[in-house]
């Protein structure tokens, strides 16, 4: 199901324009930056996202990294619905985090999504994000795997918005979760072949 279209469509267009300028900041990069710890796409993976930014040995900028990623999401969800309604509520998240994903102000090379996924999800229905969050935290302590942990929470989000009483976001669900899985391609190979590296130990 998909929520009531009520907004105007020039209006949803500007909304989803705005909120995927919004995830489009790379806040891990602007964070080490910062704190001058360099250019993290020349640090570890090259990832722009809090786990890579956790790398440089800075706890602190790792913990700001994901508390922004994750309110870019959210705080997109939550001003659309403010001010317009849930239908650009979710437009808006999805833009948001596509936006993270495939950011213009990097060439469209971003991060794989998993901040901006739970931020989006606690403003869209906060108990379907409570359950998401503690998926990862169950399949995070019996797998180690954080990658994993990751791809059981996306996938299993639609289920939870489903049980929780939010239908409208089942599909919104299934589309973040597709791309979670796109972006956890080279993850997903590794996960497949035993070479995942697990949580506490370097790859």
């Amino acid at each position: 199901m998909i929520p009531e279209l009520t907004s105007a469509p020039g209006l949803l267009v500007v909304v989803a324009v705005a909120a995927y300028l919004l995830g489009s900041v790379p806040f891990g990069i602007v964070i080490t930056r910062a704190f001058g710890l360099g250019d993290l796409r020349s640090i570890g993976s090259g990832n722009i996202g809090a786990t890579n930014v956790l790398r440089t040995g800075n706890k602190t900028a790792a913990a700001l990294t994901l508390i922004l990623d994750a309110g870019k999401g959210g705080i997109a969800v939550l001003i659309a619905r403010a001010l317009m309604g849930e239908d650009a509520a979710q437009i808006a998240g999805l833009a948001a985090f596509f936006g993270h994903c495939f950011p213009v102000f990097l060439s469209f090379k971003g991060g794989k999504g998993v901040a901006t996924f739970i931020g989006t999800l606690l403003a869209l229905w906060w108990p379907a994000g409570i359950a998401a969050c503690l998926t990862w935290l169950l399949i995070a302590a019996v797998s180690r795997i954080s990658s994993l942990s990751a791809l059981v929470a996306a996938v299993t989000s639609p289920v939870w918005m489903q049980l929780l009483g939010r239908p409208e976001a089942v599909l919104l669900c299934i589309l973040l979760a597709a791309l979670i899985l796109v972006r956890h391609r080279d993850n997903i190979h590794r996960l497949r072949d035993g070479t995942e590296p697990r949580i506490g130990k370097k790859s």
